[in-house]
């Protein structure tokens, strides 16, 4: 049975976070895709902040072969990157235990959705970072048998984003690293309206988890 792990991890902790992490308002999503030896991550997309700036960062690093911009979607540009053969480590171990990227996500912290065939892949995978030092922060594991939509906690589509990129952003870390004000500029909408969202969406979180056993 297919196993699903949820965790996060500094950019600082892997080589594609660290090239990647140029500025703090370019938020980086990775295309869905089975990462090989062969191919590397070739997909992600960027949006926020100065993206020209950016695409010379990532240029600049020496294990960057070449950075093709492709699309470009409203604010967000799809990218494809060729790296060198040490690109990474991380990488190299989600190939290895044959895991699906179902998500992954960030810009100083990231946030990755992996899908292995069965608890050994998993395993695998926890053994290979061990043995590489690389550190995370589990947040969850589950089976297909538990449906994905359990862990929705009656949240709208708006009201995750703007979690969840507040949560990127440090905005519920003591002290604060970003304020409503900066998640409104990144979502370009109104600070009332994210205001309204976080209060809202943090309700429904709260309620679920604290509330559902007594329910």
């Amino acid at each position: 049975m297919s196993v699903i792990a949820e965790f996060t991890i500094p950019a600082s902790e892997f080589n594609l976070g660290r090239v990647l992490h140029t500025d703090e308002s370019v938020q980086i999503d990775l295309e869905r895709v089975v990462p090989t030896s062969e191919e590397i991550m070739p997909f992600f997309w960027a949006s926020g902040g100065d993206l020209a700036a950016f695409e010379q960062s990532v240029r600049d690093s020496p294990i960057v072969k070449e950075l093709t911009r492709l699309d470009e979607v409203g604010s967000s540009v799809l990218y494809r990157v060729e790296w060198t053969e040490s690109i990474e480590s991380l990488v190299y171990g989600i190939a290895e235990s044959q895991a699906t990227i179902l998500k992954a996500h960030g810009n100083e912290r990231w946030a990755f959705h992996l899908r292995f065939g069965d608890h050994a892949h998993l395993s695998q995978f926890h053994d290979y970072c061990i043995e590489h030092d690389i550190t995370f922060d589990l947040t969850r594991v589950y089976t297909l048998g538990e449906t994905e939509d359990a862990f929705e906690f009656g949240l709208t589509p708006e009201q995750r984003e703007t979690l969840t990129l507040a949560l990127n952003h440090g905005y519920f870390d003591v002290p604060r690293e970003s304020t409503l004000a900066d998640i409104a500029t990144q979502l370009d909408i109104t600070q009332q309206a994210v205001s309204e969202r976080v209060r809202r969406g943090t309700k429904s979180v709260l309620t679920a988890v604290l509330l559902e056993e007594r329910t």
